[in-house]
């Protein structure tokens, strides 16, 4: 239990940082909206402050602008839990199920995450003369404009898990390796093999509510998104060695539909 001589860490210092990773990505709060699962609506109440961000969204953000994040996170973790800026509901969610929406955007599951201790002050003051130099060294002999061409960090095996595709650009070599579709949708398995990852794709042909999965034997990870997020399409990714033997599913207007390859499925379906 905090003490109550124990002050909590400013947020301060974590919208500073998450405004010049915004910038440094190039992108506007519409086109962050489409490359992550969180509305604009979302992406302004956390870049001014009014709202803290869920820890994946910061992830997010971090790789968009190809920094490191560990030292955001860093920050992330020393102003968790202050203020107004608390989100209603943190932690990990079960397994199988999707986070709740949130007002004006989106929801994303939190996965197998664990609550880290509060930081101290002089830790979080260390953790954003971190991200500040780093910003600054990536940062030098770039020409002006050349932000928005900047390659997002990539990813692999274990460390994709959880994450989305688009964000970790998995998506750039992704196969399509299963696909189902009916008169309102169309369910694919997408495999990537630079990234040992795969994922649920679902393309709706109307605005509606959507839960996105992916499944192996028991693990499971799975996104719900609400009608008025036209532009999020996929599950989080999972970490496998091959696309045997996963499953992808979509429940669109209470019906489900789901595609994949058996597990001993020798080649291309």
């Amino acid at each position: 239990m905090r003490q109550p001589q124990e002050a909590a860490a400013s947020p301060v210092p974590l919208v500073a940082t998450l405004r010049e990773l915004r910038d440094r990505t190039g992108l506007s709060l519409a086109a962050l909206a489409t490359r992550t699962p969180y509305s604009k609506s979302a992406w302004h109440r956390y870049l001014s402050g009014a709202k803290h961000p869920p820890r994946s969204a910061v992830e997010a953000l971090a790789r968009l602008a190809g920094a490191d994040p560990a030292p955001v996170l860093a920050l992330w973790e020393a102003a968790d839990g202050t203020g107004p800026a608390v989100p209603a509901q943190r932690g990990a969610a079960p397994r199988g199920s999707a986070a709740p929406d949130a007002p004006g955007g989106s929801g994303r599951p939190p996965v197998r995450r664990r609550r880290l201790p509060l930081l101290p002050a002089l830790t979080l003051l260390t953790a954003a003369a971190a991200v500040a130099t780093a910003l600054a060294a990536s940062s030098r002999g770039a020409s002006p404009g050349s932000r928005a061409a900047f390659t997002p960090a990539r990813c692999h095996g274990r460390s994709c898990q959880g994450e989305l595709p688009g964000a970790s650009a998995c998506a750039r070599d992704a196969q399509t390796r299963s696909a189902v579709s009916d008169a309102t949708y169309t369910v694919r398995l997408r495999w990537s093999p630079s990234c040992h990852t795969a994922w649920s794709q679902v393309g709706v042909r109307d605005a509606v509510a959507r839960e996105i999965s992916v499944r192996t034997g028991e693990d499971v990870l799975s996104a719900a998104y609400p009608a008025g997020d036209t532009a999020s399409d996929t599950s989080p990714m999972l970490a496998v060695s091959s696309p045997r033997g996963v499953e992808a599913c979509a429940e669109v207007n209470g019906e489900v539909a789901c595609t994949g390859l058996d597990a001993d499925a020798g080649g291309e379906p």
